[in-house]
């Protein structure tokens, strides 16, 4: 048997409003500026982690998927765990001199270390 009312992709199955219309317009993605213009801040970070360091990258520009490579490169050349969470990447220990490095390296000639 064939349902006649299917949800869509947001849950909507009927409205009573007349002029109601599905919003089929998908979210703008963050254009991710060259890594020579991104306001990089390096900071050494311990507060609500139980006293351990930790290292944060803050001031990206761009979108989700441009983060993620970006933290992933950084984890694999400190060699230390991390993750990239509420636009922020987040390195285990204080990674800060091996993190300016790399950066400078690639071309993120605007990063700076800030204070932690």
């Amino acid at each position: 048997m064939r349902k006649k009312n299917k949800p869509d992709k947001n849950g909507f199955v009927y409205s009573t409003n007349p002029n109601f219309s599905f919003n089929n317009e998908e979210e703008e993605t963050n254009i991710t500026l060259p890594p020579n213009k991104q306001p990089l801040r390096i900071w050494l970070d311990a507060k609500q982690r139980a006293g351990k360091a930790v290292t944060l990258i803050t001031g990206f520009v761009g979108n989700d998927s441009d983060i993620e490579l970006l933290g992933k490169q950084l984890k694999n050349y400190c060699g230390t765990g991390g993750n990239v969470k509420n636009n922020e990447i987040i390195i285990q220990g204080d990674q800060r001199e091996k993190v300016l490095q790399w950066l400078l390296k690639n071309g993120y000639n605007n990063s700076k270390k800030a204070g932690g």
